[in-house]
């Protein structure tokens, strides 16, 4: 791969996720929050009656939508987009990382293994998934703690570089490394996400080509192409997502202020053993909600700079 076409997957990566970034922001808010361990319960209005007669109210995890009611009548609007100026300062290198390693890595191992095999696929997804935690886990630390500093409507909000100053100074440089062993663990998802986009990418083009080849038409980009790109990576993303998703919840806890979680197992632990198994997944159907927008509108943002670079 020459060095202007590692550019230009590191720009095409970098618009993608900065677009996907700030359409999603307040949905991302709110997922972080469910999965927090200082989610605030609440009494549901059901009551259930006991044998004796009593009647006692049932403590349930609040809903996405309640969630997002509070912080709109607490925090304010304005409170759904915390944690954005990290989000975009991180996600833009991020993916960009992401996407010039994951090109890399493939084009290499296509000359050890079978060209764009399933084992190229998942080997340059954790690698690329790899090398951009490592360099970015920092960033993501600091978003996390935005997110979920949730103060009332005109309280001074406490911002990014305050925000690196606590870490700094209760942690020092190991806290800004908080949560990355879960991120790590997290790289299963980039690896199904991925290998199941290109085999979809792959079936997509197949179908293209054999259409092409019977009407003998030039092939061409159109727009239905990124249409399916997206649908793809949505699909792809989803299945990704629903087997990968504790190490969110994981990675969460351990990114909290004065958390007392320690290590990714030990966490893990803690939460079933207080929480139950149910709560590895809270926040889930609001990370789907997210997440698959999110990711569509990411690979098809990346596959159409690539191609408009690329003539």
């Amino acid at each position: 791969m020459s060095q202007r076409d590692t550019l230009v997957h590191l720009f095409a990566g970098g618009c993608g996720g900065t677009v996907g970034a700030i359409l999603t922001c307040p949905l991302e808010v709110v997922k972080t929050r469910l999965q927090s361990s200082s989610v605030t319960l609440y009494i549901s209005e059901v009551q259930l009656h006991t044998m004796a007669g009593a009647s006692v109210n049932r403590v349930v995890s609040p809903g996405p939508l309640h969630c997002l009611k509070v912080i709109l009548e607490k925090e304010g609007p304005r409170s759904l987009f915390r944690g954005l100026g990290p989000n975009l300062v991180g996600v833009a290198p991020s993916r960009a990382i992401y996407f010039a390693a994951y090109s890399n890595c493939k084009e290499k191992l296509n000359d050890v293994f079978d060209p764009d095999s399933t084992q190229v696929h998942m080997i340059s997804a954790a690698m690329a998934g790899f090398t951009a935690i490592t360099a970015t886990n920092p960033i993501w630390l600091i978003k996390t703690r935005l997110q979920l500093d949730s103060r009332n409507r005109g309280e001074k909000r406490m911002g990014a570089f305050e925000c690196v100053r606590k870490v700094y100074q209760t942690d020092g440089l190991r806290g800004f490394y908080r949560g990355m062993s879960a991120s790590y663990a997290g790289i299963s998802e980039t690896v199904i996400h991925f290998v199941i986009y290109e085999s979809i990418k792959q079936k997509l083009l197949e179908c293209k080509t054999a259409s092409m080849m019977e009407s003998d038409e030039e092939s061409v980009k159109e727009a239905s192409d990124f249409v399916r790109m997206m649908l793809a990576a949505a699909t792809s993303k989803t299945c990704a997502t629903t087997l990968a998703y504790p190490h969110e919840v994981v990675r969460t806890r351990l990114r909290e202020e004065g958390t007392k979680y320690r290590s990714f197992f030990q966490t893990l632990s803690l939460i079933v053993q207080e929480e139950g198994y149910g709560s590895l997944y809270r926040g889930l159907t609001t990370h789907l909600v997210r997440q698959i927008p999110n990711t569509a509108i990411m690979m098809a943002t990346y596959e159409l700079v690539v191609y408009l670079l690329n003539g």
